[in-house]
């Protein structure tokens, strides 16, 4: 954590007390994840991280345009929740293959004219692609996805190989 440092302060009759610099503002533990950044990088735990300062808002537009998804290991396969609200059962495509599976789609809107500036602008529109490497091999040929009140979600058969095998202790 950041060092205080002391400085002298003298007050009536030469007597002396020592006050704490003023320190700087942060999140607590800021420093503590700078120095486990370091050591072991996470960003696999949040690929679509934006949080450089040079992004400033920047990355909030990049990370708003693909979809947020849950990626779920289950016994007989894998379990993907992915959030593609405002998009057209026609405007998704979604390729798999043994290990990983890309999302594609896009989100249309009616042109309307408004008038005046946008102060803030955030609803995504236009085309998305996310890519996501799976935990172990699939078979894609027998995928099933699913879209129901803008959640997709999609099914993956995992092959007998990467199927999780208990091994008894002899």
């Amino acid at each position: 954590m950041a060092n205080e440092t002391k400085q002298e302060v003298t007050v009536k009759k030469g007597t002396q007390i020592q006050k704490a610099a003023p320190t700087r503002l942060h999140a607590p533990l800021a420093d503590m994840d700078r120095l486990f950044d370091r050591i072991l990088p996470r960003a696999w735990l949040r690929p679509l991280a934006w949080e450089s300062p040079l992004m400033g808002e920047l990355g909030e537009v990049f990370e708003a345009a693909a979809p947020r998804v849950d990626v779920i290991d289950g016994e007989e396969s894998i379990v993907i929740h992915a959030a593609v609200p405002g998009v057209d059962r026609k405007d998704l495509e979604i390729s798999v293959n043994a290990t990983s599976v890309t999302i594609r789609g896009k989100v249309t809107h009616e042109a309307k004219e408004e008038k005046g500036e946008y102060y803030r602008c955030e609803i995504a529109r236009g085309e998305f692609s996310r890519m996501l490497t799976l935990p172990c091999v699939v078979d894609a040929s027998k995928a099933n996805a699913q879209l129901k009140d803008g959640m997709l979600e999609l099914r993956l058969p995992k092959v007998e190989k990467a199927k999780r095998h208990m091994v008894k202790i002899d």
